[in-house]
């Protein structure tokens, strides 16, 4: 006589599931039409028909050391294909989105960004600090929208009534906005630590695929080479998402997603060369090397005039992401409900990014224009939504850029998925 074997549901974990999206799981009749259709799940114990029953069960330990979850690229493939309207990329989906919550520390974050009242607190942390900035400054060189010249002996901005906008006159970067984005991405760097660490360790608690004739295993770092070569810069499967039936707006997808991420690797260069031209010229001057150091400080003295090449590297980052957003957006706006659907954390992120780009390059702008008005509001947005873009970026679906890496590049370590290009 067998033993009567007893699945216990956590019945609360499902109803958090359809709360974050999956709440079209229960119309699962399992007939495994998403697993075939999927261009990307494995053909040994494919996804996400699995996922779906374990759903279905409220198996929460199952599905959230789940590595599939990862492997999906939310295509809708899926989605558009089944015959009940289940959505099981939107299981998928919601599954990342609890792990967003979950995986880094500080789950408060977490809660606090899976809606739309988690907002409040969230922005009120960097609207506070740079407020308390921007009074403090005011009440120091006389103005809350000053104007500034360039006082080449000291090295410092210099208020005066017929001077040009200066952001970097009114928070300075050398003990305002340094400084706080120093603590912020070592205190996002820990965060993603500890999530990795967290995942790492799920994964490894799960079965391992034994591939006969492999003569032995890639270490991680062969793995992760080959994922950033692939998946990363070359995004391989997201374009095998797109099948011979993929509309514009999905070939478009993948396109607007790779030219986001040139973009912030763009702007990220843009960065590093302002903030290295900066402190390396201090460095310098202060050891006394006055010469390159003056020559150092001019590479990364900001404002930038508009053919200097890392302000043009700048502009071409601006329009890329721009590009990227709309794409992105269009696609995001055109789905079919019923068969895909948008969830807050996919609107979160797409808003934030655009407040990013939006207010980036409307500072410019008005800086330009002397519209001081204008552009120090903006330009305080700006510093509010690059706060919350970087210190939330964990908790967020953009830590998708880390999990994911990770996920693929022990995908293929295990075997899972295969080396190189092809599936």
């Amino acid at each position: 006589m067998s033993n009567t074997v007893k699945v216990q549901p956590d019945l609360k974990f499902v109803k958090e599931l359809q709360a974050v999206g999956g709440d079209s799981l229960k119309k699962c009749y399992q007939c495994a039409t998403c697993s075939v259709v999927c261009p990307l799940s494995p053909d040994d114990n494919p996804y996400p028909r699995k996922e779906m029953v374990w759903a279905q069960w409220g198996l929460k330990d199952r599905l959230v050391n789940d590595i599939d979850i990862w492997l999906c690229h939310n295509c809708g493939t899926c989605s558009d294909l089944c015959p009940r309207g289940a959505k099981p990329g939107d299981l998928l989906s919601a599954l990342r989105n609890m792990a967003y919550r979950n995986l880094a520390p500080l789950p408060i974050i977490g809660k606090w960004m899976s809606s739309s009242a988690g907002m409040l607190p969230l922005a009120a942390i960097p609207a506070l600090i740079y407020g308390i900035i921007w009074v403090l400054m005011a009440g120091k060189v006389g103005s809350f929208l000053p104007r500034f010249e360039w006082d080449a002996a000291n090295h410092a901005w210099i208020p005066t009534a017929d001077g040009k906008i200066v952001f970097g006159g009114l928070f300075p970067g050398d003990y305002t906005i340094d400084p706080i984005f120093m603590a912020v991405f070592a205190f996002m760097l820990w965060a993603f630590y500890a999530g990795v660490r967290n995942m790492i360790k799920a994964f490894d608690a799960q079965p391992k695929t034994f591939i006969v004739g492999r003569k032995s295993a890639p270490t991680m770092l062969a793995a992760f080479i080959d994922t950033v070569k692939y998946e990363i810069l070359q995004h391989t499967q997201f374009n095998d998402c797109n099948d011979a039936d993929a509309d514009e707006l999905d070939v478009k997808r993948a396109k607007g997603h790779r030219w986001l991420m040139f973009a912030f690797i763009a702007l990220l260069i843009v960065t590093g060369v302002v903030a290295t031209g900066h402190w390396g010229g201090w460095l310098l001057r202060t050891l006394g090397i006055t010469g390159l150091g003056e020559i150092v400080s001019a590479i990364g003295h900001t404002p930038m005039p508009f053919y200097h090449p890392i302000k043009l590297l700048a502009l071409v980052g601006a329009g890329l992401g721009v590009y990227g957003l709309v794409a992105l957006t269009k696609r995001r706006v055109n789905l079919d409900a019923a068969k895909q659907s948008s969830s807050w954390y996919d609107w979160y992120l797409i808003t934030l990014v655009w407040v990013v780009f939006g207010t980036g390059i409307g500072a410019m702008v008005f800086r330009v224009m002397g519209a001081g008005l204008l552009a120090y509001p903006t330009y305080y947005v700006h510093l509010i939504s690059v706060f919350m873009l970087l210190a939330y970026l964990p908790w967020s679906k953009l830590g998708h850029l880390v999990y994911r890496t990770v996920a693929l590049s022990y995908a293929k370590k295990i075997g899972r998925i295969p080396m190189g290009a092809d599936k």
